[in-house]
């Protein structure tokens, strides 16, 4: 039962992120354009950060100068990297695209995590790579005749989204032999916020970043799919390999598109179903069971 602990905590970080629409669409509805979004998401969670710090863990609120460069790998390259390129995909393809190529985030995580983090690559994992991109192909429901409006700037950003994605993922993994899980959330979110807050300059907003819709939409951005879900992603990883933690997490387009189904009405068939069991199938393979040779009991798959 604790070994299952973990591949959870990461079903949930995912599923938060996949209700990230309601909060994003509340935001835009006020007039905030998507890098505006980005940016109050990782200040509002890097302020929340602090107060939990100050209060839980004081301790814990300092790294060594020699380690930023773990974090600018997390904060910068992954999630600026991650949020600048999916936005721009968004507007240069259609979002069904956009979401897929995302989720090519998994085969950049078992490359990189082969490369790097020299775990294991084995046909379960690479199989399970491809069946939960064809699972998110489905559930995003991608129109195929819409191929002549793909652009090639289009694709690399789209790509790019996946590849920063992936990279929260890897770099992750070498902050947490060196740090907590906390240290690693809060630092991500410090350095995603010194680098987008000169670009965006939120403060010029200020009038309207403090009525209190846009207060609640702010808070309940930074704190839902942002502090909580990267904090139980974050703990899940370690003690989950980085390329199931990749698998694990497209749980979260599902949990979107049954968002989309009931609260802004939007349409769920025969297709998306489909997409929804190959990516839960997809997570159940890559983390069963493995039966060792020799003995008459099974052991759970080392995560």
């Amino acid at each position: 039962m604790k070994k299952a602990i973990p591949v959870l905590f990461i079903a949930i970080s995912a599923s938060l992120w996949g209700i990230i629409a309601i909060f994003v669409r509340g935001l835009t509805e006020a007039g905030f354009t998507s890098m505006e979004i980005v940016t109050i998401r990782v200040v509002t969670a890097a302020m929340l950060l602090i107060i939990i710090g100050v209060i839980k863990y004081p301790a814990q609120m300092k790294i060594k100068f020699s380690d930023t460069g773990l974090f600018i790998g997390t904060g910068i390259f992954s999630i600026v990297l991650f949020n600048w390129c999916y936005f721009s995909a968004i507007n240069q393809l259609n979002l069904s695209l956009a979401v897929i190529l995302l989720y090519t985030a998994p085969a950049f995580v078992t490359v990189l995590s082969y490369l790097f983090l020299k775990e294991k690559m084995n046909s379960t994992k690479i199989g399970s790579v491809f069946a939960t991109i064809a699972g998110c192909v489905l559930v995003a429901g991608v129109n195929l005749n819409s191929a002549a409006d793909i652009r090639p700037i289009g694709i690399l950003t789209g790509l790019g989204a996946g590849f920063g994605y992936a990279l929260y993922t890897i770099f992750g993994k070498f902050a947490l032999k060196k740090y907590p899980t906390y240290t690693v959330t809060l630092f991500t979110f410090i350095i995603a916020s010194v680098a987008l807050l000169p670009v965006t300059q939120l403060w010029e907003k200020w009038n309207l970043l403090v009525s209190s819709e846009i207060l609640l939409y702010g808070i309940g951005l930074g704190l839902i799919p942002t502090v909580i879900a990267y904090l139980l992603y974050t703990k899940g990883l370690e003690k989950v390999e980085g390329s199931k933690a990749a698998i694990i997490a497209t749980v979260e387009p599902i949990i979107a598109t049954i968002l989309s189904v009931f609260l802004y009405e939007e349409g769920f068939g025969v297709i998306q179903a489909t997409g929804s069991l190959i990516i839960l199938l997809s997570v159940i393979l890559v983390n069963r069971p493995k039966k060792r040779q020799g003995n008459n009991y099974t052991e759970k798959a080392s995560i």
